[in-house]
């Protein structure tokens, strides 16, 4: 009984100089995994799938929390989802992946799992610094055999399009090549440069570049990501100028709105958002940090301290609701949207803090 309680004392302090608490943030995170994990709905293909929301985020943040909080290791819940990603590689449709999904959706489905097994895994051999893996090496392949080779989407993938923000929309797709880019310029032993890809980097390139104008803030800050990890994705004035644009876009208290990342369409149904928002700033302050922004930065320090006083100091999540709809109470589903805030928010601090 005394070591739990001196357990939960312990989650309760934030690290030694801290005015956030990347404890409970993990342990908020892990918990959200461990539900993951077992939720049917996540195990339809027998093994975890992984989503734009609740896993991405959860398996970018998890790295920089690890150093945070001086862990070694996987949890048992990134090695659940890593090892899911690597058992399907071998799947080669949308039906494969998923029993129940028909039609145009099982092909789009398809092809967004596939972007995102490359750029887990490829982000994943990156940081165990043992070079690539032959999973990532068969996800990196299966990635570029499926790339759409003519049309207007030429150089993209098909995308899952439910007309749900801010992931699952027509528009995603842009979101979702720009993180092919990542798994591209993060896969290790100069993976980028290889001659067999060569005509395949640059139709996506291409596309990223012609599709550029139409779409929102929140798809072309996943391209400045992507600049820093391929070059030649986007020149240096452009990069700029799509970082100024968001620095306009904040808000006086150093937050940004959802509004300020669209223009995204109206929902009826979905919960009022008004204001700063917690996904909108952490994923706009990740990818700052992402994109080598310093320190210093004003708009990057206020976006930061934005977020350190938003952190909820009981549980260690970052709050917000679906851009979509209101759902029940004690779903899995209500959590989502906070999901992706907090891993979000949990890697642009830790990553700051550990400069």
């Amino acid at each position: 009984m005394l070591t739990r309680v001196c357990l939960i004392l312990l989650a309760a302090v934030p690290l030694v100089g801290s005015d956030w608490n990347p404890r409970l943030a993990a342990q908020y995170l892990d918990a959200r995994q461990k539900l993951w994990v077992e939720w049917p709905r996540a195990l339809e293909s027998g093994v975890p799938c992984v989503s734009c929301h609740t896993n991405v985020a959860y398996l970018l943040a998890r790295p920089a929390l690890r150093s945070a909080l001086g862990e070694s290791g996987h949890t048992p819940y990134e090695t659940a989802l890593l090892d899911g990603i690597r058992a399907r590689l071998d799947r080669n449709s949308g039906t494969a992946l998923f029993p129940s999904a028909k039609g145009p959706l099982a092909d789009q489905i398809f092809g967004a799992n596939i972007v995102l097994a490359a750029v887990l895994l490829a982000m994943d051999d990156a940081q165990s610094g043992h070079g690539m893996t032959p999973a990532t090496e068969r996800a990196l392949e299966r990635m570029w055999a499926n790339q759409v080779r003519t049309g207007p989407a030429a150089g993209a993938w098909q995308w899952t399009a439910l007309d749900l923000d801010p992931w699952e929309t027509a528009d995603s797709a842009y979101w979702g090549a720009a993180l092919a880019a990542v798994a591209t310029g993060s896969a290790p032993g100069g993976y980028q440069s290889r001659p067999e890809i060569r005509d395949n980097v640059a139709l996506l390139k291409s596309y990223l570049a012609g599709a550029q104008s139409s779409q929102p803030l929140h798809n072309r800050l996943a391209l400045v990501w992507a600049a820093e990890k391929l070059p030649g994705v986007l020149a240096a004035p452009a990069r700029a100028a799509i970082l100024e644009e968001a620095r306009g876009k904040q808000e006086t208290d150093g937050g940004w709105s959802l509004e300020t990342l669209g223009a995204f369409k109206p929902h009826a149904k979905a919960p009022p958002a008004q204001g700063s928002n917690a996904y909108a700033t952490a994923w706009t302050a990740f990818v700052m940090e992402r994109a080598g922004v310093k320190g210093t930065d004003r708009n990057l320090a206020r976006a930061l301290g934005w977020l350190k006083s938003h952190q909820d100091a009981e549980s260690g999540y970052w709050d917000a609701s679906s851009m979509n709809k209101r759902y029940e109470a004690g779903s899995m589903q209500i959590q989502f949207m906070r999901d992706a805030a907090t891993g979000y928010a949990a890697a642009a601090l830790a990553e700051a803090a550990a400069r």
